[in-house]
């Protein structure tokens, strides 16, 4: 049997194992060796089934560490972009930015303002990514008492496809929430970036 057939052989069959309830979501696979040895074939073809079987999220894990049945991503849907999110979050990038056009027209500041920014990795309970925010601001943060939303949709670029675990030059839906205060002038705005196989938006 060619080499290619039998690590997708090899990776059907786990996948088989993972549905019947071998190893449940979360769980640890045998290593490399072990599985060679269970199927009859060398390392390399069942580090391909596993290479296979990371790249479609039906595991997790790094090369050359232990693998986990990845936790399905939950369907998720949005109806208040403005609610704060339940599960763990990780901020990755606090860096100031200076004002895009984009951005100072949303803020109703001056092209090139030194802006307050973070983004933020909104996590599943089983860790996978389910969203980033992308916010910036002026100064101190404000409060705010109301937000406007508008919905469309952006082309991943690397470092948010790496992030969300998904393919570069994927689409995701790009929320954009510009919190206001009670004057109704924008203290903070923000993109939300989430993937379409893991929400749908209902505003």
């Amino acid at each position: 049997m060619p080499a290619d057939a039998r690590y997708r052989r090899i990776a059907a069959d786990i996948i088989r194992r993972i549905e019947a309830g071998e190893w449940p979501a979360g769980a640890p696979l045998p290593s490399r060796r072990a599985l060679a040895t269970e199927y009859g074939v060398g390392e390399q073809t069942v580090r391909l089934a596993y290479v296979l079987l990371r790249d479609t999220h039906i595991l997790d894990g790094e090369e050359r560490k232990h693998v986990t049945v990845a936790h399905p991503p939950a369907m998720r849907t949005l109806t208040d972009v403005d609610a704060e999110w339940p599960y763990a979050t990780e901020t990755t990038d606090t860096r100031p930015r200076r004002a895009s056009g984009d951005l100072a027209e949303r803020l109703g500041v001056t092209p090139s303002t030194m802006l307050q920014h973070a983004t933020v990795e909104c996590l599943e309970p089983g860790g996978r990514s389910a969203m980033l925010v992308l916010s910036w601001w002026r100064g101190r943060r404000r409060p705010h008492v109301s937000y406007a939303a508008e919905l469309g949709v952006t082309r991943l670029g690397e470092e948010h496809a790496h992030a969300l675990g998904l393919l570069v030059d994927a689409m995701a839906y790009r929320v954009v929430r510009t919190r206001l205060d009670v004057h109704g002038a924008p203290v903070e705005t923000a993109d939300l970036i989430l993937p379409m196989d893991r929400w749908t938006i209902r505003l």
